[in-house]
């Protein structure tokens, strides 16, 4: 059953995707704002999809938690699945991401008019250079900034060095960041073709204030709470 549910969710994917691309591209002259309504349209349907074929619900703890005004959030990085739901969880948002991913057809383009940060991780002083006067630009907009500080996607159990561009990014802005917890990877592995039913739980904390603080300082804070939740989902 996981099987057939999984490839009929694959299945989905390529009936709808293309449509959307090209939905996508026509909304090149409008606003940020409105192109993003737009667009994250698609991976508010993927979610939702995979909720209906897949099984894969999701329960959001501490949306209380969230400040008035736009902030950075750094979430830990287990699949595919949380850089589609975070467009239906939380308010309108850009990720800090790699700039190959605009390359691949359909996707990378809806995803290149979605006002992404898009770095090349090879030039690390130019890729911060680019987070910070892009990150600023999108805050001002109206954005929140959506980064995974551990660089890249870990198994269930597993941690990778958090790097410190996305703590140093909400320093230099002066404002807060959101950690964010969750357990994606359970029903939706990297790179794994098989999805499974359950169901994700979203865990958002308090948020930790910048002022006064460095980038280790504000890094260490944000990887403290993440891990220790981690432990508990």
């Amino acid at each position: 059953m996981t099987l057939l549910r999984s490839a009929l969710f694959a299945l989905a994917l390529v009936v709808v995707t293309p449509p959307f691309a090209l939905i996508a591209l026509a909304t090149f002259p409008l606003p940020r704002q409105l192109r993003y309504a737009i667009i994250s349209g698609w991976s508010r349907l993927v979610v939702r999809l995979a909720r209906a074929l897949c099984g894969i619900r999701w329960t959001v703890e501490g949306r209380e938690h969230l400040p008035a005004h736009p902030a950075v959030i750094l979430a830990k990085h287990q699949s595919a699945w949380e850089t589609l739901a975070f467009q239906e969880i939380f308010p309108p948002q850009v990720l800090v991401l790699k700039k190959e991913l605009l390359w691949i057809p359909f996707f990378g383009w809806g995803l290149a008019l979605m006002s992404p940060i898009a770095i090349d991780r090879a030039n690390g002083r130019a890729a911060l250079r680019d987070i910070a006067r892009r990150g600023r630009e999108r805050l001002a907009q109206g954005f929140w900034v959506v980064i995974f500080p551990e660089g890249t996607r870990v198994r269930v159990g597993e941690k990778r060095a958090y790097r410190q561009g996305g703590a140093w990014l909400a320093a230099q802005c002066g404002v807060p960041v959101v950690p964010v917890a969750h357990n994606a990877g359970r029903l939706w592995p990297r790179k794994a073709f098989l999805k499974r039913s359950g169901n994700v739980t979203v865990r958002i904390g308090p948020p930790i204030p910048t002022a006064g603080r460095d980038a280790k300082q504000i890094s260490a804070a944000v990887e403290a709470w993440i891990e220790g939740e981690q432990r508990t989902l």
